[in-house]
């Protein structure tokens, strides 16, 4: 198990729940339009937003921004270890650097002392568009291994200044490569990691990348938090994150949908059907953290052969038949239902059961 450490009012690692991050692609220094953003994407279930911080008049705008939001900030620096410094100054819950391309020893060591001093973690990026120079010259070029290498090396540079409150990530686009470098590094160290598939491409392309390569990962143990970067609206970020989490079992107060690919044994239009329960229970889900209601599942079936079991394995359950379903609730029969009325009653009765009517 990792070491714990606090992101703002997150516990990241040692066995806390896994963390959903995003990143504004506002202007940080548009406060008004990255409120609003940050406001859409903690609605949606975001636990960590970063904000990228390019210079000084980005700095003092993060500082508004941390006054009027209660999600934790990550200030997102590259190249001017001065904006680290300042980011933290003004509020900042974690910093996420890249040592390698901060410069020098003394200059890393300037954030270290700032991130030491307001008692915040520090994340080290590692991405394969950016290696070292020495690092490509030695491996020839982007490798699983030359990304593992630089991680541990910029792990050992901050540890040797006596700070330990880290996080690390290293991602490559390459799916396989980002999972090869993740296996080579995670018996390697104790740190909670931030995984994700970088630039995994548009909304349409990249969530099946994410999706292969943080599941990969997150069924071999590995992964204290995550992000699925896609090109667009962040908040279709989260929705596929969650989306991951949920598949593993991993996502509290969530729903488990399930629903047939329908065929030609099919008596009813599933396809309405289905459409319509799932579009009612997403701002249910919304509310089952805030009431604290544990996950459950719901099986929309839509033929006599596998849609009886489903149903019944499911909490709450429909089989449908031809122009008609029957509703189940943890496998017992509750009544047969007119098909023009299932995704209604269905929908009732679990506001009703889960007391979020």
């Amino acid at each position: 198990m990792s070491r714990q450490v606090t992101c703002g009012n997150v516990l990241i690692g040692g066995g806390a729940p896994i963390s959903i991050q995003s990143m504004t692609n506002t202007d940080t220094r548009n406060v008004a339009d990255t409120v609003n953003q940050i406001a859409r994407l903690t609605d949606a279930g975001c636990d960590i937003v970063r904000c990228a911080i390019p210079d000084m008049e980005a700095v003092a705008a993060f500082g508004q921004i941390k006054k009027l939001v209660k999600v934790p900030l990550v200030a997102d620096i590259h190249f001017d270890y001065r904006l680290a410094v300042a980011a933290i100054e003004n509020g900042a819950d974690k910093v996420r650097i890249n040592p390698g391309n901060i410069g020098s020893r003394e200059r890393v060591k300037a954030v270290v002392d700032a991130a030491r001093s307001r008692q915040i973690p520090i994340r080290i990026g590692v991405n394969s568009g950016s290696l070292e120079k020495d690092i490509l010259e030695k491996y020839q070029g982007v490798t699983a291994e030359g990304l593992a290498e630089s991680a541990l090396k910029n792990i050992e540079l901050i540890e040797d200044m006596g700070f330990s409150d880290l996080i690390l990530s290293l991602k490559s686009s390459d799916v396989r490569l980002n999972y090869q470098a993740h296996k080579l590094v995670f018996e390697k160290m104790g740190y909670p990691l931030h995984i994700g598939i970088t630039e995994a491409g548009t909304v349409e392309s990249g969530k099946a990348k994410s999706a292969i390569g943080i599941g990969a990962l997150l069924l071999e143990g590995i992964g204290d938090t995550i992000r699925v970067s896609l090109t667009g609206d962040p908040v279709n970020e989260v929705s596929y994150a969650k989306e991951i989490l949920k598949a593993l079992d991993l996502k509290k107060n969530s729903i488990h949908f399930i629903s047939c690919p329908t065929c030609g044994r099919c008596g009813v239009d599933l396809v309405k059907i289905t459409a319509e329960v799932e579009m009612a229970l997403k701002p249910v889900e919304n509310n089952m953290k805030k009431k604290n209601i544990p996950s459950f599942s719901v099986a929309v079936m839509g033929c006599a052969v596998n849609g009886p079991g489903e149903a019944r394995e499911a909490d709450f359950g429909v089989a449908c038949g031809k122009g008609k379903g029957i509703l189940f609730r943890n496998g017992e029969v509750v009544k047969t239902v007119e098909e023009e009325d299932l995704a209604k009653e269905l929908i009732l009765y679990i506001k009703q059961e889960k007391a979020l009517v």
